[in-house]
Protein backbone atom coordinates (compact mmCIF):
# COMPACT_ATOMS: atom_id res chain seq x y z
CA UNK A 1 0.00 0.00 0.00
CA UNK A 2 1.60 3.31 -0.78
CA UNK A 3 0.13 5.96 1.51
CA UNK A 4 1.14 9.03 -0.84
CA UNK A 5 -1.33 7.97 -3.52
CA UNK A 6 -4.27 9.17 -1.13
CA UNK A 7 -4.30 12.59 0.12
CA UNK A 8 -6.12 15.00 2.16
CA UNK A 9 -6.41 18.65 1.91
CA UNK A 10 -7.95 21.64 3.60
CA UNK A 11 -9.61 24.20 1.27
CA UNK A 12 -11.38 27.71 2.37
CA UNK A 13 -11.80 26.29 5.71
CA UNK A 14 -9.83 25.35 9.36
CA UNK A 15 -7.79 22.49 8.97
CA UNK A 16 -9.32 19.96 11.45
CA UNK A 17 -8.11 16.41 12.58
CA UNK A 18 -8.48 13.36 10.58
CA UNK A 19 -6.86 9.80 11.21
CA UNK A 20 -5.28 9.82 8.03
CA UNK A 21 -3.99 6.24 8.19
CA UNK A 22 -7.16 4.49 9.25
CA UNK A 23 -9.07 6.69 6.40
CA UNK A 24 -6.50 5.48 4.15
CA UNK A 25 -6.63 1.66 4.68
CA UNK A 26 -10.43 2.01 4.58
CA UNK A 27 -10.33 3.50 1.45
CA UNK A 28 -7.63 1.35 -0.15
CA UNK A 29 -10.46 -1.45 1.70
CA UNK A 30 -13.37 -0.22 -0.92
CA UNK A 31 -11.23 0.65 -3.89
CA UNK A 32 -9.42 -3.07 -3.93
CA UNK A 33 -13.13 -4.48 -3.20
CA UNK A 34 -14.51 -3.28 -6.32
CA UNK A 35 -11.43 -4.68 -8.70
CA UNK A 36 -9.29 -2.14 -8.62
CA UNK A 37 -6.14 -0.41 -7.04
CA UNK A 38 -5.40 3.22 -6.48
CA UNK A 39 -3.88 5.68 -8.32
CA UNK A 40 -3.50 9.33 -7.09
CA UNK A 41 -6.63 10.30 -5.00
CA UNK A 42 -7.20 13.55 -3.57
CA UNK A 43 -9.86 14.33 -1.11
CA UNK A 44 -10.42 18.55 -0.60
CA UNK A 45 -12.74 19.35 2.49
CA UNK A 46 -13.98 22.71 1.46
CA UNK A 47 -16.91 25.57 2.36
CA UNK A 48 -19.77 25.49 1.22
CA UNK A 49 -19.55 28.17 -1.05
CA UNK A 50 -16.30 26.59 -2.14
CA UNK A 51 -17.95 23.65 -3.80
CA UNK A 52 -20.99 26.04 -5.00
CA UNK A 53 -18.16 27.47 -7.15
CA UNK A 54 -16.93 24.06 -8.46
CA UNK A 55 -20.45 22.97 -8.65
CA UNK A 56 -21.57 26.27 -10.99
CA UNK A 57 -18.29 26.24 -12.87
CA UNK A 58 -17.86 22.61 -14.12
CA UNK A 59 -21.19 20.89 -13.69
CA UNK A 60 -23.02 24.06 -14.27
CA UNK A 61 -25.61 23.61 -11.31
CA UNK A 62 -26.45 26.45 -8.97
CA UNK A 63 -26.57 24.47 -5.59
CA UNK A 64 -25.30 23.51 -2.68
CA UNK A 65 -23.97 19.78 -2.31
CA UNK A 66 -21.93 17.94 0.16
CA UNK A 67 -19.40 16.02 -2.60
CA UNK A 68 -18.13 16.42 -5.99
CA UNK A 69 -16.01 13.71 -7.55
CA UNK A 70 -13.96 14.37 -10.74
CA UNK A 71 -12.99 11.34 -12.38
CA UNK A 72 -9.76 10.95 -14.10
CA UNK A 73 -8.99 7.38 -14.69
CA UNK A 74 -7.98 6.16 -17.64
CA UNK A 75 -10.46 3.77 -19.98
CA UNK A 76 -9.61 0.24 -19.63
CA UNK A 77 -7.11 1.16 -16.41
CA UNK A 78 -7.55 -0.71 -13.01
CA UNK A 79 -5.49 2.31 -11.31
CA UNK A 80 -8.56 4.51 -9.83
CA UNK A 81 -7.75 8.01 -9.70
CA UNK A 82 -9.42 11.92 -9.13
CA UNK A 83 -10.49 14.71 -6.61
CA UNK A 84 -13.11 14.63 -4.27
CA UNK A 85 -14.24 17.58 -3.38
CA UNK A 86 -16.28 17.81 -0.09
CA UNK A 87 -18.27 20.40 1.90
CA UNK A 88 -17.32 20.21 5.47
CA UNK A 89 -20.60 22.35 6.24
CA UNK A 90 -22.84 20.28 4.32
CA UNK A 91 -21.45 17.14 5.99
CA UNK A 92 -21.91 19.23 9.79
CA UNK A 93 -25.48 19.88 8.53
CA UNK A 94 -26.58 16.67 7.70
CA UNK A 95 -25.09 14.78 10.48
CA UNK A 96 -27.74 17.06 12.60
CA UNK A 97 -30.27 16.24 10.05
CA UNK A 98 -29.68 12.32 10.55
CA UNK A 99 -28.70 12.14 13.59
CA UNK A 100 -25.28 11.03 13.08
CA UNK A 101 -21.92 12.00 14.65
CA UNK A 102 -19.87 13.85 11.92
CA UNK A 103 -17.26 11.14 11.83
CA UNK A 104 -19.55 8.76 10.41
CA UNK A 105 -21.70 11.58 8.38
CA UNK A 106 -17.93 12.25 6.94
CA UNK A 107 -17.24 8.73 5.85
CA UNK A 108 -20.30 8.32 4.12
CA UNK A 109 -19.51 10.71 2.01
CA UNK A 110 -15.92 10.07 1.66
CA UNK A 111 -17.53 6.54 0.46
CA UNK A 112 -20.09 8.01 -1.71
CA UNK A 113 -17.53 10.39 -3.59
CA UNK A 114 -15.25 7.25 -3.89
CA UNK A 115 -18.05 5.14 -5.23
CA UNK A 116 -18.70 7.71 -8.12
CA UNK A 117 -14.85 7.27 -9.00
CA UNK A 118 -15.76 3.82 -9.59
CA UNK A 119 -18.73 4.36 -12.01
CA UNK A 120 -21.79 4.14 -9.45
CA UNK A 121 -24.63 6.88 -10.29
CA UNK A 122 -27.42 8.49 -7.84
CA UNK A 123 -29.34 10.03 -10.38
CA UNK A 124 -32.04 7.38 -10.73
CA UNK A 125 -34.18 5.09 -7.59
CA UNK A 126 -32.67 2.27 -8.36
CA UNK A 127 -29.02 3.56 -8.81
CA UNK A 128 -29.87 5.48 -5.52
CA UNK A 129 -30.63 2.30 -3.56
CA UNK A 130 -27.34 0.45 -4.51
CA UNK A 131 -25.17 3.18 -3.71
CA UNK A 132 -27.27 2.94 -0.38
CA UNK A 133 -26.42 -0.61 0.18
CA UNK A 134 -22.39 0.21 -1.24
CA UNK A 135 -22.23 2.96 1.19
CA UNK A 136 -23.59 0.84 4.12
CA UNK A 137 -21.44 -1.97 3.56
CA UNK A 138 -18.59 0.14 3.52
CA UNK A 139 -19.28 1.70 6.19
CA UNK A 140 -19.60 -1.45 8.10
CA UNK A 141 -15.90 -2.18 6.99
CA UNK A 142 -14.64 0.84 8.84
Amino acid sequence: MNADCINFYFEDIKKFFIKEVLYREWIFEIIGSEGFSPGFLNFIFTSDEYLLKINKNYLGHDYYTDVIAFDYTKQNDQELSGDVFISIERVRENSEIYRQNFDFELRRVIAHGVLHLLGYGDSTVEEKKIMKEKENMYLDKF
